[in-house]
């Protein structure tokens, strides 16, 4: 839960403080999070370090309220297709899902950062991740309410395998995420996983 001080920090006025975000958000896209700073955002936003301070006490309160705000970086709409694959494809494949541009260069340059700073990774979880996941849950119960997933299948491993793999080929083996990539995933591990041992 975010403090008091927190909650209540004076905003920027009228559209200054989108502006900020979008500068802050853009920084981290180039430069990543360990090489940016208040006064690079500052550079960027055409506003003082002073403004900057005034409405966020550090570098991660900044970043991470940038990108939860951003406009590339949408929470995707809760939205029930009928089918666990429609879910997916219309969460993943949408704005603010694996295949838009800023989310995923926004993430490449905070993920050096995420396992070495406490409080990024706190504000990280709290405020972009926990939004997330909980809409993947939903997709996932929802599933499991239809009779998609099999009693045997372990619910809580199969939400999290689709992100794992498109974060393991963007990051670590250099593929873009791509919609093919995505309904690739969906359509050769998470729906014959979801199967079970009713697949054999």
């Amino acid at each position: 839960m975010e403090s008091a001080s927190v909650r209540h920090r004076p905003r920027v006025e009228g559209g200054r403080e989108e502006e900020i975000l979008d500068a802050t958000v853009a920084v981290v896209a180039e430069l990543g999070y360990d090489r940016l700073t208040m006064d690079a955002v500052a550079t960027a936003a055409k506003a003082s370090k002073a403004t900057l301070y005034r409405r966020w006490t550090t570098k991660a309160d900044l970043v991470v309220d940038a990108i939860s705000r951003a406009k590339g970086c949408p929470v995707p709409e809760d939205v029930d297709t009928g089918s666990l694959r429609g879910d997916l494809i219309s969460m993943s494949c949408g704005d603010g899902g694996f295949t838009a541009e800023m989310p995923m260069s926004v993430i490449a340059g905070l993920v050096t950062a995420l396992h070495r700073d406490p409080e990024l990774q706190t504000a990280f979880q709290e405020r972009f991740l926990a939004p997330r996941l909980d809409l993947t849950r939903k997709v996932y119960q929802r599933a499991v309410a239809r009779g998609e997933i099999a009693p045997d299948v372990d619910v809580e491993l199969l939400s999290v395998t689709l992100p794992a793999v498109i974060v393991h080929h963007a990051y670590i083996l250099g593929v873009p995420a791509t919609d093919d990539l995505v309904l690739r995933v969906i359509d050769n591990v998470i729906l014959p996983a979801a199967r079970g041992s009713q697949a054999s």
